[in-house]
């Protein structure tokens, strides 16, 4: 079993009066102040074991694990980096309890402890560090901002085309790994060269002609390797009761089967029969298939996630919300909302809004929640004094909105929430709620640091 926090603490050097180093100082104290969280992570690190080893190398203690995850994060620094890092830095290793002496830790044990903590584990971290905040004063949820955004995918441009060559690329491998590994007889062609000839032409077409005939001939070559793929399971699935790893392979080559034939025929449909395909049913990435098409205001089209958030007076983040689909911002005022009076016990007494979310229906459900101001940043026929007691407290709250704008910026720029790098929607939302996580640590630092 694993440790909340080592035995016995390692030696390690003084710290130094760097900026930097003090805002870690005041992150590792806030932590420590927070034992809770440290005892979250130790049951994802322990899930499904049941007893304690007593020989091998010692593992990652929780408290190192959540500290290494933070510093990811704080820095935007990819494993190999983290594992560099952590090594290398004195600040950094003070910070993760490591100490002089030890090796530290190979990006493999690092990728392997962050990744096993879970969404859910975030979010509990995330609400124990907006209490700690109440409790000291730095935030007390009376008065929010909400505004929307988009976290984008790690996957290229997803046209028809590039998404086929995808398709070919991907299960050829599988089926040659069946062959050459795994020595199963299964008879296919590699198609990659002429798929790819196909996909490069396609790009570079100059009419409509020729990029017709071209995809043509691409959707040929993938409905060959998606029949040779078909034929290839049958096969697998009387081999695999012997071996456990080719039964992994057979569930790969299903998944990515379902995902190519799915791309197969939305290509089919969009350029043979000229329909317009609508975005629900439309995969954008066989790598990354929860990714949702995401389009702002007619103009600009994202792929990835929307994400919903609440920010307080003090710039803290108190609310983070992963949504799936392209929902109005109109029917999630009232969802928001109610997130806040879980999390403080009460309503806020003043909020500030986009443009996006104003309708008389929230006006009066906001309303109905005793909150006494409502701001919404494009009136969109609703009255001042409907929403606010005066015209002063409208222009203030609309001034107080414009905040969280500079704030979503700091964490596109500081904490990655650009693109998510991780794999799969699990992984995305731990990696947007440790960015936030992150964030909020940062800002409670420097609260407590400007006040001594």
């Amino acid at each position: 079993m694993r440790e909340k926090q080592q035995k016995q603490m390692p030696l390690m050097e003084p710290a130094s009066s760097h900026p930097q180093e003090k805002e870690l100082e005041a992150i590792s104290t806030i932590i420590d102040n927070t034992p809770t969280i440290c005892g979250y992570v130790l049951q994802d690190l322990n899930k499904g074991r049941f007893f304690k080893r007593r020989t091998g190398a010692r593992g990652m203690s929780a408290d190192q694990v959540l500290r290494a995850a933070i510093v990811m994060r704080l820095f935007e620094f990819t494993y190999e980096q983290l594992a560099f890092h952590i090594s290398d830095s004195r600040c950094l290793r003070r910070f993760c309890r490591i100490g002089f002496a030890a090796k530290g830790f190979k990006k493999s044990a690092l990728n392997a402890n962050i990744k096993s903590i879970s969404e859910q584990t975030w979010e509990v971290i995330f609400r124990d560090l907006l209490d700690h905040a109440k409790q000291e004063n730095i935030e007390k949820g009376r008065k929010v901002r909400i505004d929307c955004t988009v976290v984008e995918s790690n996957i290229h441009k997803p046209f028809d085309s590039v998404q086929l060559f995808d398709s070919v690329r991907v299960l050829t491998r599988l089926l040659q790994k069946a062959r050459d590994h795994f020595g199963a007889k299964i008879i296919f062609s590699d198609h990659q060269r002429r798929a790819k000839r196909r996909m490069v032409g396609i790009q570079y077409a100059r009419g409509e002609k020729q990029r017709q005939r071209l995809y043509e001939d691409l959707l040929k070559v993938a409905r060959k390797t998606i029949g040779y793929a078909t034929r290839a399971e049958g096969i697998l699935e009387q081999l695999c009761s012997a071996d456990m790893r080719l039964l992994a392979l057979l569930f790969e080559i299903r998944h990515y089967l379902a995902l190519s034939e799915q791309v197969y025929d939305q290509t089919y449909r969009r350029v043979i029969q000229g329909e317009s395909v609508p975005a629900d049913q439309k995969v954008v990435s066989i790598f990354e298939e929860h990714t949702d098409i995401i389009i702002k205001d007619s103009r600009d089209t994202h792929y990835g996630h929307k994400i919903c958030l609440t920010g307080g007076a003090s710039n803290l983040i108190l609310d983070c919300m992963i949504l799936e689909g392209n929902p109005a911002d109109t029917e999630l005022v009232e969802q928001m909302l109610d997130r806040q009076q879980q999390i403080y016990g009460r309503y806020p007494l003043k909020v500030a809004l986009d443009g996006g979310f104003a309708s008389k229906d929230n006006l009066s459900k906001a309303k109905e929640r005793e909150i006494k101001d409502v701001c919404f940043a494009k009136k969109r026929g609703l009255k001042q004094e409907d929403m606010c007691r005066s015209e002063y407290v409208y222009k203030k709250l609309r001034r107080f909105r414009a905040g969280i704008e500079s704030g979503i910026s700091w964490l596109k720029r500081s904490f990655g929430l650009t693109r998510c790098t991780w794999k799969g929607f699990r992984s995305f939302k731990c990696y947007v709620l440790a960015s936030v996580v992150a964030a909020n640590l940062l800002t409670m630092a420097r609260k407590k640091l400007a006040t001594t």
